[in-house]
């Protein structure tokens, strides 16, 4: 595999033409797995921490794994993965086989963690090799796509991952009422419902990213030799330190207007992962009992209502460009992150489990749209031989909000709401809110492209 800077790589509109839905079905389809992974890992893993001795207020605290390894993996792969080629595997597809093979290992291990700091650790390794694999495919879209095609390409992908996640929420649920195995287990031990369905996750995982892999081609640079030269000149860690650090201080514009957006939608989101199980048990099932069949049915519940989320995303995808092309993208972000906030404060006034479906709607709009414009969006604005470095450092504001959630949270939960893990949706519906209304800050240099103006 070589390294070194990545000189002509995607820069002209012909090295992009337009593909057809098939080909960006190959290049998408690989987020199934990874999503696939994601989903088990949001709807279980505070179930998983609970069941082996966690305290409600000690879970955002475990959840801290996930956005610091974020923070430190993406834009480290970016930055590699900018600086990658090898004329079979390509730029993007080295990262994409080597995460999907460490991730599929930590879904297989992490259901038989044997004690709370074995199943904190495996998170860390979880995550980390999910972000080595997902990371490069943002980048992938900017690379392959013209700009008039990029919405499309990101919507092709919110719809895997939102295929991804309805499976992968629902696999709980369905070993339990259908297969009739187990979802309860004694003290300190993960049900087999739960073990199944990350043992599935491992195998999808790989098998995704590895048609994407197979089917999927990369343009080369353009300047071999001129590539190569560049290589042995800017190399080495001190120099890759030197171009991150400076990298960082150079974000342009747009990219920070959508940040300050990104860190109000992010800690919404990840307030919804890691309370909404204990909240349900809490508010609709009745019980704080991590042994009791009540809990675990929460539990279950929970893979349910994110099962309709992650489903309306999936059909939402196809229709987010054709709104889009009417109103532009960054209103149609707003609308979506509003309902979805919504959604996010009416779940602390229902009682009723079946209700509580229909906040996911609204909650299911916004993550469609999370994971489509904003990424749209800052593709038109980056510089195409820095699209993976800059893609890896947009993460920042998605896990600086995590990180701040996992500190706070756990405070206001104990201090100022008794435990009462519902109030933590509605903080997070509140900044979801916020959210929606700060894209009117946005400057989305291709919008006009996108309206169809001149």
């Amino acid at each position: 595999m070589s390294t070194g800077i990545s000189i002509g790589i995607a820069e002209k509109t012909e090295r992009t033409p337009r593909l057809s839905f098939w080909g960006l079905w190959n290049m998408s389809f690989g987020f199934l797995g990874i999503q696939f992974g994601f989903a088990l890992q949001n709807a279980n893993v505070s179930r998983i921490f609970q069941t082996l001795g966690a305290k409600i207020d000690d879970i955002p605290i475990l959840w801290i794994a996930a956005p610091i390894t974020g923070l430190l993996v993406q834009p480290i792969i970016g930055y590699l993965s900018d600086r990658t080629w090898h004329p079979k595997w390509g730029r993007r597809r080295p990262f994409f086989f080597v995460g999907a093979l460490l991730a599929s290992l930590a879904l297989f291990l992490m259901p038989n963690s044997s004690a709370l700091w074995m199943a904190a650790g495996l998170l860390w390794i979880m995550d980390a090799s999910i972000n080595i694999s997902m990371e490069p495919f943002r980048a992938f879209v900017g690379d392959k796509l013209p700009s008039s095609q990029r919405t499309s390409g990101f919507a092709m992908q919110t719809f895997f991952i939102g295929m991804g996640a309805v499976v992968a929420s629902l696999l709980p649920y369905f070993f339990t009422n259908t297969l009739h195995i187990k979802n309860t287990a004694p003290a300190g031990i993960i049900p087999d419902s739960v073990k199944y369905s990350f043992y599935i996750g491992a195998v999808v995982f790989l098998g995704a990213v590895l048609w994407t892999v197979l089917t999927t081609n990369e343009f080369p640079p353009e300047d071999i030799k001129k590539w190569e030269e560049e290589k042995l000149r800017k190399s080495g860690i001190f120099h890759g330190i030197i171009e991150i650090t400076e990298g960082i201080f150079k974000m342009p514009k747009t990219m920070l207007q959508l940040a300050v957006v990104q860190f109000f939608t992010w800690l919404a989101f990840f307030s919804m992962w890691i309370y909404t199980t204990a909240g349900v048990a809490q508010g609709v099932y009745h019980t704080t009992n991590t042994t009791s069949r009540d809990f675990q049915d929460a539990g279950d519940w929970v893979g349910i209502m994110f099962m309709v989320y992650n489903g309306i995303s999936a059909i939402v995808a196809f229709f987010l460009p054709v709104v889009a092309a009417r109103i532009g993208r960054k209103y149609t972000h707003m609308l979506c992150l509003i309902l979805g906030g919504a959604g996010l404060i009416s779940m602390f006034f229902i009682q009723d489990k079946n209700i509580l479906l229909f906040p996911m709607i609204g909650i299911g709009l916004a993550w469609a749209s999370t994971l489509t414009m904003p990424y749209a969006i800052l593709a038109g604005a980056l510089p195409p031989n820095k699209m993976g470095f800059y893609m890896g450092v947009f993460n920042f504001f998605i896990v600086i909000p995590q990180i701040l959630a996992a500190a706070i949270l756990g405070f206001f939960i104990r201090k100022l709401f008794h435990n009462e893990s519902m109030y933590a949706l509605v903080i997070g519906g509140v900044s979801m809110v916020i959210a929606g209304f700060l894209n009117v800050i946005i400057n989305d240099k291709d919008d006009k492209k996108i309206l169809g103006h001149k």
